[in-house]
């Protein structure tokens, strides 16, 4: 095969690309480039998976990359009316941030349920103040998105005895591990039962702005809200609202309408609110990680082999097999 052209969208260079020499010519772009150089790559990397400057220079005709690959699990960034309609096949990160995200909601819902915010708070002010805590085991967890995160969020839940409902776009039944998959359309009534509920939802045309007042309004008083999926899926006001008004106990956001958070946002400062910067799925070594299975699924794509991680264009994620 004649040596090809690997497109790279981003500023940061990879590691790892080096396994590409004598097969592949790797190029960098940049916002600004981009439109330029698509035309000449076969393969593009979305390596910087914050930019949505593949939506905006992606050719309508004439040549393109035959594959793209998102270093992210999400490709709300990516995808556009003409890439959706092409024939480039679209593949995404589906196997490195599952567990590292699934740890770090438990930690987070760990650190709502023994209150270790008043622990550090009381601390800082040199207060001896005993309080009693909640026991985790018995507790009852909503997760939406069945996909490969959320069924990793649920399954750690459930290790530490939570009960767990699994949310996904429809009913599914005889599931391993959850029994029934509920469809998305039996959210609501499963609301008021939830200790926690978690949000690991692709976000899609049928998900954007899936939690707003109506939402919040049906979660038991006193109960948390965890969002690992994508900031559009949550009116920030209306989450706000709820943890003003004190309908929630408490809340954790790691994604956001707007990245980075303003310094002005009302999130900063709304009681009982847990904010972290986009790093849920973040742990030592990821950046290799992610390179590693850009390169392996490479090797596929010059082998002439299947791809993994295929994203449906149309559904906006990976389908479940």
């Amino acid at each position: 095969m004649p040596e090809s052209t690997v497109l790279v969208l981003g500023s940061d260079p990879p590691p790892k690309l080096d396994r590409l020499t004598g097969r592949a010519r790797v190029v960098h772009a940049d916002a600004a480039t981009l439109a330029d150089r698509l035309r000449t790559a076969d393969v593009l990397l979305a390596w910087d998976f914050t930019s949505d400057a593949i939506r905006q220079a992606w050719p309508v005709a004439g040549p393109r990359p035959g594959w793209v690959h998102t270093a992210s699990a999400g490709v709300d960034r990516l995808l556009c009316p003409a890439l959706v309609a092409d024939d480039t096949l679209v593949t995404n990160a589906r196997g490195v941030f599952e567990q590292p995200i699934a740890e770090y909601v438990a930690g987070l819902v760990l650190a709502m349920a023994k209150d270790f915010h008043g622990s550090w708070e009381l601390q800082r002010q040199r207060r001896w103040q005993h309080r009693d805590t909640r026991r985790l085991a018995g507790t009852h967890a909503v997760v939406v998105g069945s996909g490969p995160i959320g069924r990793a969020v649920g399954t750690t839940l459930k290790a530490l005895g939570v009960t767990v409902d699994l949310v996904g776009r429809r009913e599914r039944t005889g599931d391993p591990q959850f029994g029934t998959v509920r469809a998305s359309g039996a959210l609501r009534p499963l609301l008021g039962g939830a200790d926690w509920v978690v949000c690991a939802a692709p976000l899609t045309d049928a998900t954007r702005g899936l939690f707003g007042p109506e939402t919040f309004a049906a979660m038991r008083p006193g109960g948390h809200f965890v969002n690992v999926g994508r900031g559009p899926l949550v009116d920030e006001d209306a989450l706000v609202a709820a943890l003003r008004s004190g309908h929630l106990a408490g809340a954790a956001l790691d994604v956001f309408q707007q990245e980075p958070l303003p310094a002005d946002s009302p999130l900063w400062d709304a009681p009982g609110l847990i904010v972290s910067p986009h790093m849920s799925g973040d742990t030592l070594g990821w950046r290799e990680a992610l390179a590693e299975q850009f390169v392996d699924n490479f090797d596929r794509w010059a082998a002439g082999e299947p791809l993994e991680n295929v994203v449906d264009k149309r559904l906006g994620y990976v389908p479940v097999r």
